[in-house]
């Protein structure tokens, strides 16, 4: 079995060394890797850092993929710094895994990967007016209501416990076949979030105003103007998480939510 062991620049110096050297103990061809483009070639990723790492990781990879938190909440990470359990489970090649979907978004011809959210945002500048904005949103061409907000999350089932989740979006069960659209700071009191199926393709538009900023996962796109398209539906790649037990969905979210 061939494991690559990826760490950003903030996990303590020697840690990705040492469980290298404990799984090529153990029999295991194991990489230090430093560049998530050269994740390619390996059965299975060991990832050390935080929630932000193990997201860039994992839209990078094709191969399932375990996290080791080096950061703050740790929600994705399977397993908390000096778990050694991480090593048996990384050989074991009959564990339990978890496959998650993500999103495809596709502005101006290019696709875009999100697995926790897409987040459209109004721009804040000191040249601009501090004003909401009215995005248009159509789900498999029909038209669903014109949003007036400082901006939308398009959320998955792992990304609703997150940005959308603070928004006042619900919780999604991981294994749901939906998709969650929740306005931010919404204008009208009538604006609520949306659960949809994960078969549908939503298409936005911004309305009014003068320029949106389109976020992937924390990772800032492009801006889109008025009249500009902006697509959004099921990714066929998925990630896939090496897991412990697949049942430990809610004591995870209450002893990380609080």
């Amino acid at each position: 079995m061939k494991i690559a062991i990826y760490s950003n620049d903030r996990v303590p110096s020697g840690e990705a060394e040492r469980l290298c050297a404990e799984l090529s103990a153990r029999g295991a061809s194991a990489v230090c890797v430093k560049d998530p483009e050269a994740l390619t070639g390996f059965d299975r990723i060991a990832v050390l850092g935080g929630d932000g790492t193990l997201l860039r990781v994992a839209k990078a990879a094709r191969v399932p993929i375990v996290g080791v938190n080096y950061g703050r909440l740790g929600f994705l990470t399977e397993f908390e710094r000096g778990e050694e359990e991480v090593v048996s489970l990384l050989l074991d090649g009959s564990c339990p895994t978890l496959t998650r979907t993500m999103l495809s978004v596709r502005i101006g011809g290019k696709e875009h990967l999100c697995l926790n959210e897409l987040a459209l945002l109004r721009r804040i500048a000191p040249d601009r007016s501090n004003r909401v904005e009215k995005i248009s949103v159509a789900i498999d061409g029909c038209p669903a209501g014109d949003y007036v907000a400082d901006g939308l999350i398009v959320a998955t089932p792992t990304g609703s416990t997150a940005y959308s989740l603070s928004a006042g979006g619900s919780i999604l069960m991981p294994d749901c076949a939906a998709f969650q659209l929740t306005p931010v700071c919404a204008f009208s009191l009538k604006s609520r979030p949306v659960v949809y199926s994960d078969r549908s393709a939503l298409t936005f538009t911004l309305a009014a105003s003068d320029e949106l900023m389109v976020y992937g996962d924390g990772v800032f796109f492009t801006n889109i103007k008025v009249g500009d398209e902006l697509t959004v539906r099921k990714a066929e790649q998925t990630a896939v998480f090496l897991t412990r037990d697949k049942r430990n969905f809610f004591p995870r979210l209450m002893q990380k939510l609080r």
